[in-house]
């Protein structure tokens, strides 16, 4: 005897459409970079990265200045620790071998206040030397004039341009702070320096590269320019 068939057979399962595909896909790939955002917060690897890549330009740099004969320094504008902007970095040269000043921090805080002073004015300010009304011999006045001139812009830094040594910033979520021996304390914030000199040295210093809780330490050897890197946060040094 033949089994009746069922009046609505089953239908077949359904699959899934293009539009749930990519839906899918998208989830997954948010929940990827969340995993890998959170992995590299844990393991410090961008600071890594930036620490390294910092090292090899503060050795470049000490070579350009031993080499050129010229003082260079590498400049760091590093923001409010509350604001979003990156840290960045770039190296200067001046016209001949300069000094550097013993009291950093005071040189420091009128270097922040000269640049807030010029946003707001929205100018630079540039010195006028007169010159002598006589026609004759210039007056004792105007030579001290014309030797100050000539001693600041020898002074005067301006952008070193290399390959090896432009300018950079750090990746997001990575900070940075800077102390020098002519200094008491790491500069967190503002504006912050590291000389190299044409005889072949630099200043003594570290270099604290942070993101989240790790910290990496760049350590600069004043005599040969060699910088050790440490997975850890080295106390600033008493001089």
């Amino acid at each position: 005897m033949r089994r009746a068939l069922p009046l609505h057979p089953r239908r077949a399962q359904r699959g899934l459409t293009l539009i749930e595909i990519c839906i899918a896909l998208l989830i997954a790939a948010v929940l990827f970079s969340a995993v890998v955002t959170s992995v590299g917060a844990i393991t410090g690897s961008k600071a890594k990265a930036a620490a390294g890549e910092l090292a090899g330009v503060i050795r470049s740099l000490y070579d350009s200045a031993a080499l050129s004969g010229k003082t260079c320094r590498l400049v760091f504008e590093i923001p409010d620790p509350k604001s979003e902007d990156k840290t960045k970095y770039h190296a200067e040269c001046a016209a001949g071998g300069v000094t550097t000043s013993r009291d950093r921090e005071a040189a420091l805080k009128d270097e922040n206040r000269s640049r807030e002073d010029e946003k707001r004015s929205g100018g630079d300010e540039r010195r006028n030397f007169r010159s002598s009304d006589s026609g004759g011999a210039p007056s004792l006045q105007e030579l001290m004039e014309q030797e100050q001139g000539r001693v600041e812009q020898a002074a005067k830094f301006s952008s070193y341009t290399a390959e090896e040594v432009e300018p950079r910033e750090l990746p997001g979520g990575v900070t940075l702070s800077v102390w020098t021996r002519q200094q008491k304390t790491a500069v967190e914030q503002g504006v912050a320096y590291l000389y190299f000199f044409p005889q072949g040295y630099t200043e003594k210093a570290q270099v604290y590269v942070r993101q989240g809780d790790n910290v990496w330490t760049l350590t600069v050897s004043p005599l040969t320019g060699k910088v050790s890197v440490v997975a850890e946060e080295l106390e600033v040094p008493r001089t």
